[in-house]
């Protein structure tokens, strides 16, 4: 079925032997000075072991103070060529392609980063960053075209395939062919056709420094989705300027930093949203087009090709998660792709704390070497108590070193929290996830027991080497006079639908659990409050998720009390809270839910002591945390089994 997946295509006379493109994503992986390292070679050969058939790499730096990150990739001097050179070689050896992506981010970076002012067309400042750029002089806009060709020349030098030149999401180039950011009136401003003068430049001076077959492919945003930005009547002009001026091929996606949340969408975006901006493009050119946007399943990106609205799918975090889709799927082992859920707990929050590049799904991410899984040594037996994610990781990792493993859960479900994550609106996909972990376990012969708890007695009798404690986390009931009283509901317990919950509720507790509750309850027809102490609501919610999440409450008309504490429930259903000191009483409600928080539940490590020669507490039950800490602590105590 995945015929034109798997066909090979051309990018000038460049041959690629799939249409399944990794596509730029910021990995924090190199050194200061632009620099590879291991860690960066070794996650981005890990994509090629996997079959992709072009990888695309985060930003190369054309000029240090045109840097949006610190630890991003760079080659705006000849120092820096060496270990990127390694670094191609090693993708090279498993037969995949591989581009550098170009880039100045102009106004959208700031000086901690660059250690100078940013620069811009104009003296603007990006909203989203807040800092005044210098106005580029003529005769600095040329040079900075000079060292787009420049780098260019470098990625040859390297052994790059070819380049992506960044003319999208709002960075320098971009910020040169929008009206919204370019206001000159000298040869690089004014019409379309003379604000398009720096691009098209820089695509020349590539050419003349790299030659006439050298391929280039350009990103571009269908849409910049601001008020007076670039749309895609623009952006169709621009590409016929593009190949014209000599671009073999493009990527479209869609946005600038004032609407960031776009650019790594959440679930709330449908799979390949911005697929009609490709077809757009593709109906104006005779050029390749890739679409980019929330693709993760081998089957999607089919249907996309055989549609003829793009000629490849370039995949970013969906490599995250899976970088061996391309190999599972030619092999049709489509049960074990790990299948990107968009949930934005790992990538875009490592990225937001300008650290390296995580996956909730997969802890190997951009930790290839220091957490590779490797034969035991002794072959032990592991018992693990608890099927949440973090257990079953556990699980899988002990099996995949050798060991003989038994999973005990005491429910009869598998998936703990993670399961009840997948009932609020737009967090389906978790469930995916849950999925893989239970079909894995079956496939490396982890022998699994529902409705069973793990017991002293069992641990007595069947004298395991090591005990994996995964038993997670209870609800936190704090002690606030009336919390006994029957209306009184847990969040989870609402979630997972195993009590009734009356017309009219209040949702004790504004973090994510409580957010999310809120947002469920609303969607099947409750009226909602919700009760924080904190001046603001669902903090540990991804931004680009939360923007959403906040926009649909409010849209609900659900009431937020922040800044608030709960003094009293009282017997009618009424709810007594303070804030600034003053009292109110709110209510009456039919139902109140607690989301509080969730304190570990680990008394069972505590009674398997004596019992066991190895016992370790796992995930929640050591720490409550989010999915992506249960996930990685999971694998990483399977490692150390």
């Amino acid at each position: 079925m995945l015929e034109h997946l798997f066909s090979s295509w051309k990018i000038g006379n460049l041959e690629i032997k799939n249409r399944l493109v990794v596509s730029p994503m910021v990995s924090n992986c190199c050194t200061t000075d632009g620099k590879a390292t291991e860690k960066y070679a070794a996650y981005l050969e890990e994509r090629a072991k996997g079959g992709w058939g072009l990888i695309i790499t985060e930003d190369y730096i054309v000029a240090p103070n045109g840097r949006g990150f610190p630890n991003a990739a760079g080659l705006w001097e000849d120092s820096q060529i060496e270990g990127h050179r390694k670094m191609v070689e090693r993708v090279h050896s498993h037969d995949t392609k591989i581009f550098a992506q170009l880039l100045h981010a102009g106004r959208q970076t700031d000086e901690a980063h660059t250690g100078t002012q940013p620069v811009a067309p104009s003296p603007i400042p990006c909203p989203n960053m807040d800092t005044l750029p210098h106005e580029l002089t003529t005769e600095e806009v040329y040079e900075i075209i000079s060292r787009f060709g420049d780098t260019a020349r470098r990625c040859k030098e390297c052994g790059f395939d070819g380049v992506q030149i960044h003319a999208g999401h709002g960075y320098l180039i971009s910020q040169f062919i929008s009206s919204y950011s370019n206001k000159r009136t000298d040869e690089f401003g004014g019409s379309l056709l003379r604000r398009m003068r720096f691009p098209v430049s820089i695509i020349r001076d590539i050419r003349a420094k790299c030659g006439a077959d050298f391929p280039i492919d350009i990103k571009i945003s269908g849409d910049e989705m601001v008020p007076g930005g670039l749309a895609i009547a623009d952006m169709q002009a621009a590409a016929m300027l593009f190949e014209q001026a000599g671009v073999n091929s493009f990527t479209v996606s869609v946005g600038v930093y004032e609407c960031w949340h776009v650019q790594s969408p959440s679930p709330v975006r449908s799979h390949a949203w911005r697929l009609n901006d490709a077809a757009a493009i593709k109906s104006v050119v005779n050029v390749p087009v890739m679409t980019v946007g929330r693709i993760n399943d081998p089957f999607i990106a089919e249907g996309i090709l055989r549609s003829g609205k793009a000629d490849a799918v370039a995949m970013a975090r969906q490599s995250l998660a899976d970088p061996y889709l391309p190999k599972k799927a030619m092999a049709g082992d489509f049960e074990d792709i790990i299948h990107c859920t968009s949930c934005l707990q790992g990538c875009d929050k490592a990225i937001g704390k300008l650290q390296p590049i995580k996956c909730m799904l997969n802890p190997l991410t951009a930790r290839e070497t220091e957490l590779a899984v490797t034969p035991a040594q002794e072959k032990k037996k592991v018992f693990i108590a608890g099927g949440g994610p973090g257990g079953m990781e556990a699980a899988i990792v002990a099996a995949q070193r050798g060991h003989d493993v038994t999973l005990f859960e005491q429910s009869g479900r598998l998936g703990g929290l993670l399961y009840t994550a997948t009932i609020p609106p737009w967090k389906g996909e978790l469930s995916a996830f849950i999925a893989w972990q239970i079909q894995k376990m079956k496939r490396l012969g982890v022998k699994v027991y529902t409705n069973t708890a793990l017991t002293p007695g069992i641990v007595d009798a069947c004298k395991p080497d090591t005990v994996l404690v995964a038993t997670g986390s209870s609800p936190v009931v704090p002690a606030i006079p009336g919390v006994d009283s029957r209306r009184v509901l847990h969040a989870d317990a609402v979630l997972e639908e195993r009590v009734a919950v009356g017309k009219h509720v209040a949702v004790i507790g504004g973090g994510l659990i409580g957010a999310e509750t809120a947002n469920y309850l609303v969607h099947h027809n409750h009226t909602a409050c919700i009760i924080e102490m904190l001046p603001e609501i669902a903090v540990q919610e991804p931004n680009a998720m939360r923007i959403f999440l906040l926009a649909k409450l409010e849209e609900k008309n659900v009431a937020l009390h922040t800044s608030s504490k709960v003094e009293k429930i009282n017997a009618d259903g009424t709810i007594v809270i303070s804030s600034n000191g003053a009292e109110q009483v709110v209510g009456p409600f039919d139902s109140i839910v607690l989301a509080v928080g969730r304190a570990p539940e680990s008394s069972l490590a505590e009674a398997l002591k004596g019992k066991a020669p190895v016992v370790t507490l796992v995930g929640n039950a050591k720490e409550p945390g989010d999915g992506e800490d249960a996930i990685e602590d999971g694998y990483i105590a399977g490692l150390n089994v």
